[in-house]
């Protein structure tokens, strides 16, 4: 059992890019599926797919070549972190992003002050 699913699935992710892998493979849920949507729309990631074939649900993660990767967790479990939407700062001088869970879902920092929400910072991705 694992206490922070999210910190999981971005440490597969990291580890993968890493070693040079193609692809990484994680259980599925819904949170995951978004982070990953967003990951893939920023182009971090070269796709995902959901794989349904198996017992439970898996998300297996393609990787861009030549391209490392850098995700970091930012709320944790024992900790919970919540910004306001003046609060939400840019990472990397713009050239890296934040995922926020709002209460319209999740979303990148950017949209999140075009939309005037804050809400629990995710993690930080560049």
């Amino acid at each position: 059992m694992h206490t922070d699913p999210i910190a999981d699935l971005l440490t597969r992710i990291r580890n993968a890019s890493q070693a040079h892998h193609y692809s990484a493979v994680a259980p599925y849920s819904k949170v995951k599926e978004g982070i990953l949507k967003i990951l893939k729309e920023r182009g971090f990631i070269e796709d995902f797919k959901v794989d349904e074939s198996g017992q439970f649900k898996e998300l297996e993660v393609v990787l861009k070549e030549d391209k490392k990767i850098t995700l970091t967790r930012a709320s944790k479990p024992g900790q919970r972190i919540y910004l306001k939407k003046d609060q939400l700062r840019s990472v990397k001088s713009g050239l890296g992003i934040t995922i926020v869970s709002t209460s319209k879902g999740l979303m990148t920092n950017y949209e999140a002050r075009k939309a005037n929400l804050g809400g629990e910072l995710i993690c930080e991705v560049y």
